[in-house]
């Protein structure tokens, strides 16, 4: 397809084109944007069509698709309204919020972990630190299997020491 056609094609279908797009959009600005974005693809790829056949039917379908694209795209993209400076303020109340108990907690926790085993506390501590069990398995040169186990089997007696120290209720409490 030459520019010639193209343009002749296209300006018989403007119209059409434009209230397809609003009723797509159902807002002028998105529409004339859905607009230009269809006309820069069917134009690019203006090559592509095939004489003979429907451009309607052809630039319809780009505009669609255009549509749908654009719209997962901001479906997924995350919208920040306030900048994040903003609400810093709101990390630093949660931070300081009962500070003491959980400092107490916290360290009464290490004691508990402490008094595992190295086979089962440095793949737990290592898995609670944020190491994959892949990075743990080639760190302690270990089959992948072996390090799940142990962190599983530490989980375990860490939760069997902790309702014994405390109680079933405790456990609730912090899930």
């Amino acid at each position: 397809m030459t520019v010639t056609e193209f343009n002749t094609q296209f300006n018989k279908l403007e119209d059409l084109l434009f209230g397809f797009a609003m009723k797509l959009t159902k807002n002028r600005d998105r529409s004339r944007d859905l607009m230009q974005e269809t006309v820069m693809r069917a134009y690019k790829n203006k090559d592509r069509f095939q004489n003979g056949t429907n451009f309607k039917a052809w630039i319809t379908t780009i505009m669609r698709n255009s549509f749908i694209n654009n719209y997962r795209k901001q479906r997924t993209r995350n919208n920040v309204e306030q900048p994040v400076e903003d609400m810093l303020h709101v990390a630093d109340q949660a931070v300081t919020k009962e500070k003491a108990s959980s400092s107490i907690m916290m360290e009464e926790l290490e004691a508990i972990l402490s008094e595992l085993s190295d086979t089962y506390r440095i793949p737990f501590s290592m898995f609670y630190e944020g190491y994959t069990y892949l990075e743990i398995a080639a760190h302690m040169d270990l089959p992948i299997g072996t390090v799940k186990s142990r962190i599983f089997f530490a989980r375990k007696q860490l939760k069997q020491t902790i309702t014994a120290k405390y109680g079933k209720n405790v456990l609730a409490e912090v899930a």
